[in-house]
């Protein structure tokens, strides 16, 4: 028997040949994102043969998952991938600075007992954490990465609904890849979900967004929320000189529309005289550079994954409010857990449907452990702040 090699598990000569000439492997996976990528280095380190499919392998450039919480940064260290967070110029996060009405409050992340060291999370430019994630997979030998388009998934024709794998295009050339499991991490605007998911994304608002030069932060090293009658705000620092602001926008805001102005005229009018004096001159030059981004904020309940040979992840399942920025952190959550019940000794064949669809029942309501936490939290906290009315400053 042949061991392991620095952590990762022995690839054999079949199962390179399986993924590179006839497109198979134990686990197909759609996305090498956050949750893909770590969950194609947790199984491929675990001796499973792992095909991971991926668009596009260019740095991505989004606005959102920068901000690691301490409990995502534990799960890294968990699986192995804590070196990830090194060399991408991220900066410390150990607490949250909340104004309301402009009067602040300072609140550290909780230690565990007095003596233990305090939590601290990370933020950084979301391209450049994916990209070492991704070199943690390029450098796992059970992992081969295909750049393609997924289009559609392969099903049985024998039992009715399994799915065996997913279609693609490649350069104009349509392929398959199957594998005993397929992995849907597709993200926010994922394009399976809708067929194997009972619930429907639902978007109330949009958090726009803009890069700010050498903002100077009342509070360094803190994830800023300012809160009034307003939207609420989130502030944090990405880098050494960059700090990502996000302004929530509900649909059908007054002063948000057309005939107001729009979105620029928002944040120019209402929203530049409510921010702390030491970030307005960067964000006003931001806002005149014009590079102003926005993604939707989502609400999705997770559901028990029913069908067979797929297994759906990430925000393709499960979202929340960005407020509290948690997803990173239940992705990574979740990666551990399936690393825990689809390991080799709890499912030895990924191709028995019936183990699988029941470790994949035991995930829904373990996982519920953490996400449901940082969830309601999440969406609880922004019925609060994103409240109108006079009873809010009781």
């Amino acid at each position: 028997m042949t061991s392991a090699l620095n952590g990762h598990a022995p690839k054999s000569r079949l199962s390179v040949q399986r993924r590179i000439e006839h497109h198979e492997a134990d686990v197909v996976i759609v996305g090498a994102g956050i949750l893909g990528c770590a969950l194609a280095v947790a199984l491929g380190r675990q001796g499973r043969s792992v095909i991971l499919l991926e668009q596009s392998m260019k740095e991505p450039d989004r606005i959102v998952g920068e901000l690691l919480q301490p409990g995502g940064v534990n799960a890294l260290e968990r699986l192995g991938l804590r070196d990830c967070l090194d060399g991408i110029d991220a900066i410390d996060v150990d607490s949250y600075y909340i104004t309301y009405f402009g009067e602040p409050v300072k609140l550290y992340y909780p230690k565990e007992n007095p003596s233990s060291p305090r939590p601290i999370g990370k933020s950084f430019h979301h391209g450049r954490f994916v990209m070492k994630l991704r070199e943690a997979v390029l450098a796992c030998p059970n992992v081969k990465v295909i750049e393609t388009k997924a289009t559609g998934l392969v099903t049985s024709s024998q039992v009715q609904g399994q799915v065996l794998g997913v279609e693609c295009v490649t350069q104009d050339l349509k392929d398959c890849y199957f594998g005993q499991l397929t992995v849907v991490a597709d993200g926010y605007a994922s394009k399976f979900r809708k067929a194997h998911h009972p619930h429907t994304p639902k978007v109330r608002s949009k958090f726009w967004g803009l890069e700010l030069i050498d903002a100077n932060l009342p509070s360094p090293n803190s994830g800023h929320v300012l809160l009034s009658d307003k939207p609420p705000v989130l502030i944090y620092q990405i880098g050494t000189h960059e700090t990502r602001i996000l302004i929530d926008v509900p649909d059908n805001l007054p002063s948000a529309s057309v005939k107001n102005g729009g979105v620029k005229s928002h944040l120019r009018n209402v929203v530049l005289p409510s921010l702390p004096e030491g970030v307005r001159p960067s964000f006003e030059a931001a806002l005149d550079k014009g590079q102003l981004r926005s993604m939707p904020n989502s609400f999705l309940p997770a559901s028990t994954n029913k069908t067979p040979g797929l297994l759906i992840l990430g925000d393709a399942l499960n979202m929340r409010h960005p407020l509290t920025g948690g997803g990173m952190t239940v992705a990574l959550n979740d990666v551990c857990y399936i690393r825990e019940l689809l390991s080799p000794e709890a499912v030895p064949d990924l191709g028995n449907t019936a183990v699988v669809l029941k470790q994949l029942s035991r995930f829904h309501w373990m996982r519920k452990n953490s996400s449901s936490v940082i969830n309601i939290l999440a969406q609880a906290l922004y019925q609060l702040f994103a409240a109108n009315g006079m009873s809010l400053y009781a």
